[in-house]
């Protein structure tokens, strides 16, 4: 396996941490404002905070990880997606700031403003739609690079059904994870009331996730009809995640083990993630950039590799050792501590 191979795996790793990480973060904040205006927060606020306190000062470590890494790794992303997603990133950084001031007032501040509780739940949306922009981008036929000036078609961007199918898949891939999720954590802290509502978000949400899927899937044969028929080739993976999908569903609607109904949900992702991720191969940003001739220095490119795969090794067990001191203690989550 090349090293550029080894390369962009890595950082796919720490993109799909990312993705299962923030969806539970982002999700929590919607549901907790939706919970608060349908008179709901006395049930479920208390379940998302215990979760939260611990946990959201974490959350970003992997997307650092992953934006560092992709411009150490492939130099000219730096030049073309830095210029395209000006806009588009700025709207994404500037709301992650304004979440980020919401934990602050949270934890320090004010609890009760309904201000920042619409927020926190509106920026747990639009922080994902607008991160999407990037995997919608590089499909291509979006960026264009013409006497030396790269920009953004941002009618083509914003009338395009791909690029709204993206948005939609991510939203709804948020929701749908983090109700899994806080699923199984409302039963592990023994709160009833609040697992019966979470239960009942997780089986909603997950109607629209996989019409969302399928409709991404549509949309890009298309769109990039190189990409839709190497993604065909790879049908048994996602045949593995529609699988994962039907067990997480099943254990939820049947009420036991809601522990593998998640990591399931999990499983899901990781095989679409990557099946999607495999299939875009060679390239990082049709038609631009590919990840033999956009790699940096194959020197470089392994010392890259050993930091990176170090960095993984020092996270994870953090990530254990956090979720065993707090979301997966017993007395933590049923709130006596």
């Amino acid at each position: 396996m090349s090293y550029e191979l080894i390369g962009i795996t890595v950082l796919w790793l720490f993109l799909y941490g990312y993705l299962i990480v923030a969806s539970i973060d982002f999700g929590a904040g919607f549901f907790a404002y939706y919970a608060k205006i349908s008179k709901k927060d006395h049930i479920m606020n208390q379940l998302i905070s215990r979760y939260l306190s611990p946990v959201w000062e974490v959350t970003n470590v992997f997307f650092v990880f992953f934006f560092v890494g992709i411009v150490g790794f492939f130099p000219e992303t730096a030049y073309y997606y830095g210029t395209a997603l000006l806009v588009p990133g700025s709207i994404a950084i500037i709301l992650l700031a304004i979440r980020g001031s919401f934990y602050a007032f949270e934890n320090y501040g004010s609890k009760q403003s309904n201000i920042y509780m619409f927020l926190y739940g509106a920026t747990g949306l639009l922080i994902p739609a607008s991160l999407s922009t990037a995997l919608t981008l590089s499909e291509g036929g979006f960026i264009v690079e013409k006497n030396g000036e790269v920009s953004l078609k941002y009618l083509e961007l914003f009338t395009s059904p791909y690029s709204w199918s993206v948005v939609f898949l991510a939203i709804m891939s948020v929701l749908f994870i983090s109700a899994a999720f806080l699923t199984f954590y409302a039963a592990r802290a023994r709160d009833y009331p609040a697992l019966k509502l979470v239960r009942t978000y997780a089986l909603f949400w997950s109607v629209p996730t996989i019409i969302a899927s399928l409709t991404t899937f549509i949309a890009l044969s298309q769109h990039n009809e190189r990409h839709y028929e190497k993604m065909l080739d790879l049908w048994w993976m996602f045949g593995l995640s529609v699988g994962f999908f039907m067990l997480a569903i099943g254990l939820i609607y049947q009420r036991k083990y809601y522990g593998i109904a998640f990591i399931s949900v999990m499983f899901q992702y990781l095989f679409a993630f990557f099946g999607y991720g495999i299939g875009h191969l060679p390239y990082i940003l049709d038609p631009y950039i590919t990840i033999v001739e956009g790699a940096t220095h194959e020197s470089m490119g392994i010392a890259l590799i050993a930091a990176f795969i170090g960095g993984l090794f020092l996270l994870v067990p953090s990530l254990i050792l956090l979720l065993r001191l707090f979301l997966f203690n017993a007395e933590y989550v049923k709130g006596k501590k």
